[in-house]
């Protein structure tokens, strides 16, 4: 959109104040199309409503957490609670503001999680699979990073004093929560290892790099700056933290060597050295041990890839806590800080249960997920805490049939009066959940464990299901289309607000503009 009115980068210099002006981001971001546009909208809404000045703010993402999602979600969480279900709400449902938010990339109709969420960082859109630049990058060519940077939301509230933190249940490396401090020409960039030679040589550092070091980078972005680095993170991904070395695995390895990396640094060492005051830990023990009130800073890497799903975390040999948990503890130690803070949570697994054609796997880490919601709502002061529930796409999963009321949402399609499965034109019956695309049909009975589908052939078509338990955690839905990976889909996704400043979340709105709610709530940019 705005390729050709882009105007040159040039250093700027910050004023650290209360509000901070908007010079303070770079010209190519705020002269965006996507920016203004975004900006524009937030200015008319805000003749309705004046009050909308918040101390901190929660956004939460629920990826890959669609409409369908959410409708299935209520009702399992209904079913599993003895109820029809479909009668019953989703906690962050009865938020008093929604919106329905476009997720299209610039360059893509069905966007990637980089693109989502730099938008929703950044306040502008970008390509699919970059992370923290703007539209005019070239994936994958590090020489078109500089210039085309963006500043996100949660590198203003840093500079602007408040505490800063990062949950995830996937890799904290992985594309959402990466697209929070990391700027990136691809987001597979996770390690040096990921990275081909000539990024290297030329100066592009890779995504667990820029999270050790977010302080000195962004001080050394934007001349002027003093800041204290992100005070919470916590997720997945160890592996691109550690060198390719067995001898630094952690009790909980699952590779005979756990580290990706080969330059031979361990940057969770790097990290304990550079914060003398922080907490490193690896296991829920180290999680439990945590002191909220006194503990100014953690770091935590529980899993050599993405945390377990939920239904999994039990079996974790060292132990994992869960998102409602890491949201929590992260909450009570950001709000040690009178000026406020900003926290991002992501529960990643959502995503990649779909991808697995796994409804069951999706639906539990959805419930996990509105428990960390639920974990926000009590421990914070709703006249002073916006709190943001969205998702950054949905997926191809659909809710089909005329099941009647209270029909199993993970069963087979019962009708309306009937007390037998409903049959398609082949004669054999059909579940009400399935995915257009994917891997197809799985029969692997109690598994829970999404990701087992992989390296198997694909399955895709119909079955015989008269003897199979759809209700099964290891059952996975049929699948139109053969792919080896069911895809995201580019539909809206809702957007659920409250707290001040969430008045603004109305109306069916570009994905860019939640970059625009958290800065109005926190008065990041003098507009």
């Amino acid at each position: 959109m705005n390729r050709n009115w882009k105007v040159a980068c040039t250093a700027v210099a910050f004023a650290v104040s209360a509000g901070l002006q908007a010079s303070v981001l770079p010209e190519h971001q705020t002269n965006s199309a996507w920016f203004t546009d975004a900006q524009t909208k937030i200015t008319q809404k805000l003749a309705t409503n004046n009050k909308f000045k918040a101390k901190n703010v929660i956004l939460f993402v629920g990826d890959g957490m669609g409409i369908s999602t959410l409708t299935s979600a209520r009702i399992h969480k209904g079913q599993l609670a003895g109820n029809p279900g479909e009668e019953g709400y989703l906690s962050f449902e009865t938020f008093p503001h929604t919106a329905l938010v476009k997720t299209y990339n610039v360059d893509a109709q069905t966007p990637d999680s980089a693109g989502t969420m730099t938008a929703m960082m950044s306040g502008l859109k970008t390509d699919v699979g970059v992370i923290g630049v703007d539209e005019d990058i070239e994936r994958g060519n590090c020489a078109t990073v500089a210039g085309n940077e963006v500043i996100t939301a949660l590198e203003l509230a840093e500079i602007k004093g408040l505490s800063t933190g990062v949950v995830s249940t996937a890799r904290i490396t992985h594309a959402t929560p990466a697209a929070t401090y990391a700027k990136s020409a691809d987001r597979n960039w996770e390690d040096v290892s990921d990275m081909p030679e000539e990024a290297v040589t030329g100066g592009c550092k890779d995504i667990a790099d820029q999270l050790v070091n977010f302080e000195s980078y962004l001080e050394q972005r934007y001349t002027g700056v003093d800041v204290d680095g992100i005070e919470v993170v916590m997720g997945g991904g160890r592996r691109h933290f550690l060198p390719k070395d067995e001898a630094f695995n952690s009790p909980d390895a699952q590779s005979d060597v756990e580290g990706d990396r080969t330059d031979s640094r361990d940057l969770t060492a790097e990290w304990q050295d550079m914060y003398e005051n922080g907490v490193y830990i690896y296991d829920q023990a180290g999680f439990d041990a945590i002191d909220t009130e006194t503990t100014e800073r953690v770091f935590g890497l529980f899993n050599e890839s993405h945390m377990q799903y939920e239904a999994d975390r039990a079996n974790d040999i060292a132990g994992e806590p869960s998102v409602a948990e890491m949201t929590e503890a992260a909450i009570n130690i950001l709000d040690n800080n009178e000026n406020g803070f900003f926290l991002m949570v992501e529960s990643g697994r959502i995503d990649h249960a779909h991808h697995a054609g796994n409804a069951a796997g999706a639906l539990t880490d959805t419930l996990a997920f509105e428990q960390a919601v639920m974990a926000a709502v009590e421990n914070t002061d709703p006249s002073e805490t916006l709190i943001l529930v969205t998702a950054d796409h949905g997926h191809v999963f659909t809710i089909a049939g005329y099941p009647k009321r209270g029909n199993p949402i993970l069963g087979k399609v019962v009708n309306v009066g009937s007390e037998e499965p409903a049959t398609a034109s082949d004669g054999t019956p059909y579940t009400t959940l399935g995915y257009t695309n994917g891997l197809g049909f799985r029969d692997f009975g109690d598994e829970t464990n999404s990701d087992v589908t992989y390296g198997l052939d694909n399955a895709a078509g119909r079955v015989d299901l008269t003897n199979v338990d759809t209700t099964a955690p290891g059952y996975h839905q049929e699948a139109l289309i053969p792919l080896s990976s069911e895809t995201h889909s580019g539909e809206d996704i809702a957007l659920h607000a409250t707290g001040p400043g969430s008045q603004l979340a109305q109306g069916v709105v570009e994905q860019n503009v939640v970059f625009h709610l958290i800065n109005q709530a926190l008065g990041l940019v003098n507009e």
